[in-house]
């Protein structure tokens, strides 16, 4: 077993300063048995292959050489039940061995063209190894080889609200912004065991008084983006470079905007460098469609293959072929320049520091292969460059820096996001605004149907009704639907979920006031939306229960 960095820190006097790098790992609840197939769960398929299993593989190679480190991954509660659900493990090997035929039949078609067959026989060897590590080394369950590296001691699991609302947005509820963070706590615990110690707001969304919720949570600390913290009152000693108390024990830590920057940032971050594979340009985009559609979704709609050969290359025209070995390179070159600048950064800030500062340096866990294919290599040998003495800079989770401290700057927060603007423009803005009244109402109605059956005996048809009515209420308010229509892609997708959602719930509310369930039909709804098996209507109604006839 890995010795836990928290023992380390904890005795470690006169250590210059810590770098904590937090993984979100979040996609929506997207899941259609009523087809034989939809394009969308590919965005799971995707992150798979391109992400989680590329991730496992790294800690898996980091364990075995025996790298002392911590890192910290928030994964989202949809996501973990997209992740243990049968339907989609099937699919997600018929996905996988129709991507190994593609890039079979593509070194077929690139003889003769040297260096694309190359690419076309490491996309081929990419596939079966991923195929091979998720059927025969994790069983299909990547949630427990996550588990692994965590009783390991290298990595620490959080999580996020239930279907990631935008709570700033819902707070209009007490309810609503409760039973997202319960319900997520409860998932994680179903899945992992225990309550995590920190939680991930969605979108880092904060307000005041939030914490109170995440304090009788058991929550012991959130992330906020840099001006949450810069901007609290009274001003922070410490600047970004030390948590803040909120005043209830419960913990904020701040984004350092210098590491993020130089892995987000389109013009000056890693990722765009000329090396490195251009995410844009797939043969799905390129070959002709006769060749393609018996690897397309429906055999006639161009669509991402993962299949890509060029590298950003630049603004040259045409791009370049990719040269995996230059990019792996630059990837190396990366993480020591990243290093580098932690330890430049950590040096300024102890000269005008007391303590030891604590860089906080949160990504969305996509950006890591899915966006930036290099990604994982680059983290890889960032961890392994930490590991190394010589560079005295020691990776810890937030949960080992709390407990090192013996007391935190108590001070009140601003509310705060790290979408554009900093606050709530992204989420409610005029393309997406006339989607928050109609969520307020299902949720106003949700809590006024549990009121008016408090103390009323429910039948067990009626009980299974009102827990599939919170269902379709909490993945209305996942804040991925605004999001996607304010981004400008698949709109008329999150649209639609978003309307079924509710159209859902207005079906099951009126069902229960009338007590005419079809209990066909709800069946059927449990089957589309078979999420939070465990939940329980009557937490709409605080400290009360309604008893089960």
């Amino acid at each position: 077993m890995i010795k836990n960095s928290r023992s380390r820190l904890q005795g470690a006097a006169g250590n210059p300063g810590y770098l904590a790098i937090v993984l979100h790992a979040h996609l929506p609840y997207v899941r259609h048995p009523e087809y034989e197939r939809f394009f969308e769960e590919n965005w799971l398929f995707e992150a798979i292959t391109e992400c989680y299993v590329p991730l496992l593989a790294m800690l898996d190679r980091l364990l075995a050489d025996k790298i002392t480190f911590r890192l910290t991954l928030s994964v989202s509660p949809t996501l973990m039940t997209l992740l243990r659900d049968d339907l989609l493990q099937s699919r997600y090997l018929d996905y996988l061995q129709n991507r190994v035929a593609l890039a079979e039949k593509e070194i077929s078609r690139t003889r003769g063209q040297s260096g694309y067959q190359k690419l076309a026989r490491l996309y081929r060897r990419f596939y079966l190894q991923t195929l091979a590590r998720y059927r025969e080394h994790y069983q299909g369950d990547l949630l427990a080889a996550f588990g692994k590296h965590r009783t390991a001691g290298n990595l620490e699991l959080i999580t996020t609200a239930a279907t990631h609302g935008f709570l700033p947005l819902l707070n209009i509820s007490e309810a609503a912004v409760r039973n997202q963070i319960a319900v997520g706590i409860e998932c994680f615990n179903s899945h992992f065991g225990g309550i995590p110690e920190g939680f991930w707001l969605p979108e880092c969304g904060y307000y005041p008084g939030l914490e109170k919720t995440l304090e009788e949570a058991g929550i012991k600390y959130f992330f906020v983006d840099s001006h949450g913290i810069s901007d609290a009152a009274p001003a922070p000693n410490r600047g970004i470079y030390a948590p803040l108390d909120c005043g209830n024990g419960v913990a904020a830590f701040g984004r350092d905007p210098l590491s993020s920057r130089q892995v987000w940032s389109a013009r000056e971050g890693y990722p765009g460098d000329a090396d490195y594979r251009e995410y844009h340009s797939d043969i799905g985009f390129d070959l002709d469609m006769d060749y393609l559609a018996p690897f397309m979704f429906d055999g006639t709609s161009r669509t991402p293959t993962g299949i890509k050969y060029h590298r950003v290359t630049g603004d040259r025209q045409p791009k370049d072929i990719y040269q995996p070995k230059q990019a792996l390179a630059r990837a190396r070159q990366h993480a020591h320049d990243f290093i580098q600048q932690r330890r430049q950064q950590i040096a300024a800030l102890g000269a005008t520091m007391e303590a030891p500062p604590i860089i906080v340096a949160p990504y969305d866990a996509e950006l890591f292969g899915h966006w930036w294919f290099e990604g994982p290599h680059w983290l890889e040998a960032v961890i392994r460059l930490a590991d190394d003495e010589a560079n005295a800079l020691q990776m810890v989770s937030c949960s080992d820096y709390l407990a090192s401290q013996a007391s935190l700057q108590t001070a009140a927060l601003p509310a705060s996001s790290w979408g554009e603007g900093g606050y709530s423009a992204y989420w409610v803005n005029e393309s997406n605004a006339w989607i928050y009244p109609l969520i307020h109402k299902a949720s106003a109605e949700l809590e006024k149907l549990v009121s008016d059956l408090h103390g009323l005996a429910v039948t067990a048809l009626q009980e299974r009704a009102l827990n599939q009515a919170v269902r379709s209420v909490l993945l209305a308010q996942a804040s991925d639907w605004p999001f996607i229509i304010k981004s400008g892609s698949t709109v008329d997708y999150a649209k639609k979920r978003l309307t079924d959602h509710l159209a859902r719930f207005n079906y099951l509310h009126d069902c229960i006031r009338k007590n005419r369930i079809d209990e066909r039909y709800l069946t059927a709804l449990e089957v589309m939306d078979a999420i939070f098996p465990a939940i329980d209507f009557r937490r709409y109604v605080p400290s009360q229960s309604i008893s089960p006839r």
